[in-house]
C-alpha cells in the first residue's frame, strides 16, 4: 500500500534483473554458508563444554589421584636419582683436591730440603700413574741427536743447506 503500482513493477524488475545477473553466486554462496553453519554446529556438539578444565572434571577422581600420584613417585625418584649423582661427584673433587693438596705439600717439602721440585714432581705423577695401572711399564728413552745442528736459524738463510730461495727473474711473461 505504501508502494504504488509503479513502485513495484520497479521493485519486481530491479529484483529480476539481480537475479538474472548473479543468481548462480547467490546460489553458491547460500550453500557456502549452510555447509559453514553445518560444520560449526557439529565442532561445537562435539565439544563436551566451552570450559577448558571440563574435560578433567569429567574423568574418574580416583583415576586422577592415581595419576597425579605416579608422577609424583616419578619425580621423586628422578630428584633422588640426581642427588645421588650430584654426591658423586662432589666426592671425585674433594679427592681430586685432596691429591692436589699432597702434591703441593710434597712440592713445599722438597723445596724446603733443597731439592728439585720439579723432578719430585715428575716421580709423584709417575707413581700416580704406576698406582693407577700396574701393568703399564715406563719405557727409557735412548740418547736422540737434534735433527739439525745447533747454529741453524731459518730466518737468517744460513746453515739450512741445499734449499734456498731465489726470487724469479723479472721479464715481460711475469704476468701481472
Amino acid at each position: 500500500p505504501a508502494l504504488g503500482r509503479g513502485g513495484l513493477e520497479a521493485l519486481q524488475h530491479t529484483v529480476g534483473s539481480l537475479l538474472s545477473s548473479y543468481g548462480w553466486y547467490i546460489l553458491l554462496a547460500a550453500v557456502a554458508v549452510y555447509l559453514l553453519v553445518q560444520k560449526v554446529s557439529r565442532s561445537l556438539a562435539a565439544r563436551p563444554s566451552g570450559r577448558p578444565g571440563a574435560a578433567e572434571a569429567a574423568e574418574e577422581p580416583d583415576v586422577v589421584v592415581r595419576r597425579q600420584e605416579a608422577l609424583a613417585a616419578a619425580r621423586l625418584r628422578m630428584q633422588e636419582e640426581l642427588n645421588a649423582q650430584a654426591e658423586r661427584y662432589k666426592e671425585k673433587q674433594r679427592q681430586l683436591e685432596e691429591e692436589k693438596r699432597r702434591q703441593k705439600i710434597a712440592m713445599w717439602e722438597s723445596m724446603q730440603e733443597g731439592k728439585s721440585y720439579k723432578g719430585n714432581l715428575k716421580l709423584n705423577q709417575q707413581e700416580v700413574e704406576s698406582g693407577a695401572s700396574a701393568s703399564a711399564v715406563p719405557k727409557s728413552k735412548p740418547n736422540k741427536k737434534p735433527l739439525r745442528g745447533g747454529g741453524y736459524n731459518p730466518l737468517s738463510g744460513e746453515g739450512g743447506g741445499t734449499c734456498s730461495w731465489r726470487p724469479g727473474r723479472r721479464g715481460p711473461s711475469a704476468g701481472g
